[in-house]
């Protein structure tokens, strides 16, 4: 009896010590196949963001075109300051230039030669002093013509401030929405569409209205600190 306990003990050992080898290289085969698929795949939703703006300041020179709502269009130039909270929240003031002018009152003056009666055309400048909270709706990538990936930035802009003409200074509200494309982790170019809402007086024509004033800029960024 004792030698066939004996033997079937020695049958047990030999074929766990064949087996248990192989079950534990499976096991860290398994292992090794997850966390390769892990490394190289992220999971759905979460994209690292290789430009990161929190705590970061952002000094900008834009520059554009000006579409009065009764003014004729013209360039406009400016700049402005963002503190960027998160990476999705930022506060940002503003300041851009322009300038009024009515070309077809003016044409309309010089074709009538003094016959009938019309004010002189106006040519005055006019200045918005804004802020703005800077939200980012989408972060995304873009292949440049098929050569180096970048990032950008989608986001929503809305805020308030003032408009200031000559003899006139007036609330205005201000919205719209822009584009940030990050060329290195310092220097990015933006591209913004804003409507400034604003009463706009004119004695000498007679109106008084409140006025939809468009400006498109484009320009570039410098973020402080250089580096994330």
């Amino acid at each position: 009896m004792r030698p066939f306990l004996r033997a079937s003990l020695l049958a047990g050992l030999l074929l766990a010590g064949l087996f248990l080898p192989r079950a534990a290289q499976a096991q860290c085969v398994d292992e090794a196949l997850k966390q390769q698929l892990i490394g190289e795949r992220a999971y759905r939703g979460v994209v690292p963001r290789l430009f990161q703006k929190a705590l970061r300041h952002e000094l900008s020179a834009m520059g554009g075109w000006f579409a009065g709502d009764l003014s004729d269009g013209a360039p406009t130039y400016g700049g402005a300051y963002t503190f960027h909270f998160t990476e999705d929240l930022g506060l940002e003031a503003s300041y851009l230039r322009s300038r009024q002018r009515y070309e077809l009152l003016g044409a309309i003056i010089e074709r009538q030669q003094g016959l009938v009666g019309l004010v002189e055309a106006e040519d005055n400048p006019v200045q918005f002093f804004l802020g703005h909270i800077v939200w980012s709706l989408a972060y995304g990538k873009v292949r440049w013509m098929g050569g180096a990936i970048g990032r950008y930035d989608f986001y929503l802009s809305l805020g308030g401030g003032a408009t200031v003409e000559p003899g006139d200074l007036g609330l205005t509200g201000s919205g719209g929405f822009g584009m940030k494309f990050y060329l290195t982790q310092w220097l990015a170019l933006r591209l913004d569409v804003r409507d400034a809402v604003h009463e706009q007086k004119r004695v000498q024509l007679g109106v008084e209205k409140i006025v939809n004033d468009i400006t498109a800029t484009g320009g570039l960024s410098l973020f402080i600190p250089f580096t994330n």
